[in-house]
């Protein structure tokens, strides 16, 4: 999930449930340290599958507690940093908006009505990236639109 879209297309798929940790990575309330790199603040991140992660405790999510070492571990995440994105708050409520958008799309007041009218349509990546932005620089960053 990287846009509120996203989560309102698996709402419609019929998800109650989303995961959002890589939308929450870099919010103020997400663990890690706040670090400047090049001008700009990013957040460490690490996935539970990561080598990080499974050394300090997580491995027995990944079957692999009695593995002794940390050489033996099989790492299926990452370390790294992400920009810093500040309070959670402010990503919730797009989100929120996002998902109200959506409705407003199809005409439905509530998830359980927008459920009822799905419409989905198959585009090309090539669409897809002619319905994004390009063909343009953006100097000033839309709290709900990030360009990676």
């Amino acid at each position: 999930v990287r846009f509120s879209g996203d989560a309102a297309k698996a709402l419609v798929a019929g998800a109650y449930s989303i995961m959002l940790g890589s939308m929450f990575a870099g919010t103020e309330e997400a663990p890690g340290e706040i670090e400047l790199y090049q001008g700009r603040s990013y957040k460490s991140y690490r996935g539970m599958g990561s080598l990080g992660a499974m050394a300090e405790g997580s491995s027995d999510r990944y079957f692999q507690e009695n593995e002794g070492s940390a050489d033996k571990l099989v790492p299926e995440g990452i370390e790294g940093r992400v920009p810093y994105k500040g309070p959670l708050s402010a990503i919730i409520h797009q989100l929120i908006g996002g998902i109200r958008a959506s409705m407003g799309y199809v005409g439905a007041a509530n998830i359980e009505e927008m459920r009822s009218k799905p419409e989905f349509v198959r585009v090309t990546s090539a669409g897809m990236r002619e319905s994004h932005v390009h063909d343009v620089s953006i100097t000033k960053e839309a709290p709900n639109y990030r360009v990676d």
